[in-house]
């Protein structure tokens, strides 16, 4: 499904359910002015089509013991795919490796990486960058302060 399969309707829909998944169809039905009905079968449609990717349950790291955040540049020794896509599947897999890009420019990959403590960080970076040959290098920057953290997308104006 593309952006301009999308009507208003449907725009109001996603902007509430991405502030609050929890939020029932006849809670929205009746904010967005349609049957509840009708909003529970366009919400099945946006899921089934992709356009709602996943429901989840936002989780406070601090709650959970995961102190410390880190941003995380990793250069790698060589770019083939092959590399790359092992690379991939390991931040992939890593629970301490919040987001993970493919980016241009001097580096190949930006981190996002939590942990408890600076030991917990060190033995992520023991088994992800210095276990590595792959690795040529990575610069880290410890998060002082977040300022915003977002998952909420921009959606047209409801007009």
């Amino acid at each position: 499904m593309r952006a301009s399969d999308l009507d208003q309707l449907d725009y109001a829909i996603l902007d509430r359910l991405q502030r609050d998944a929890r939020t029932i169809a006849e809670s929205i039905a009746v904010e967005v002015g349609m049957s509840t009905a009708a909003v529970q079968r366009r919400i099945k449609r946006l899921r089934e089509t992709g356009v709602i990717a996943r429901e989840v349950a936002v989780l406070n790291p601090k709650a959970l013991g995961q102190l410390m955040t880190f941003i995380v540049e990793v250069e790698m020794e060589r770019e083939r795919s092959e590399v790359l896509d092992a690379f991939r599947y390991q931040m992939d897999a890593d629970e301490n490796v919040q987001q993970c890009y493919y980016v241009t420019g001097a580096y190949d990959f930006v981190l996002i990486v939590i942990a408890r403590n600076m030991e917990d960080f060190q033995e992520f970076t023991q088994r992800t960058f210095f276990d590595n040959t792959n690795v040529r290098r990575f610069t880290t920057s410890i998060v002082m302060r977040p300022i915003k953290v977002g998952l909420t997308l921009p959606l047209p104006s409801r007009a």
